[in-house]
């Protein structure tokens, strides 16, 4: 039960950090209704939770050398990687592309660290 509260809660985060992303950033548009926000957002977390630590484990070197900088380059290729299958989002450019993976990182790391029992 608590792992599915988990997921919940982070398609929920991943929803606002969508949405957030495409108010706040020109470039980064999404243009879909309700259910194709929480289609993206799934989707966005399957990425997160099944190709993300496979990217981890394969990039570790360069992780360790850029002290983690290339962590933000994978979190950048998770959210191409959803520009690419989901219609209603578009990402045009690197800049929008680094500012979105921003901010879908820091509302992440928000609701994150929200979400831990404090002790």
């Amino acid at each position: 039960m608590k792992l599915l509260s988990g997921v919940v809660l982070q398609i929920f985060s991943n929803a606002v950090a969508i949405l957030a992303a495409g108010y706040f950033i020109t470039g980064f548009d999404w243009t879909g209704n309700f259910l194709e926000l929480v289609i993206a957002a799934a989707i966005l977390t399957l990425i997160n939770k099944i190709l993300k630590p496979i990217a981890k484990l394969f990039f570790g070197p360069l992780i360790l050398i850029t002290f983690g900088l290339f962590l933000v380059a994978i979190n950048a290729a998770t959210l191409y990687l959803l520009d690419l299958w989901i219609e209603p989002l578009r990402i045009q450019g690197l800049i929008p592309l680094f500012l979105g993976t921003l901010i879908v990182g820091v509302v992440n790391f928000l609701v994150g660290t929200a979400r831990k029992p404090k002790s």
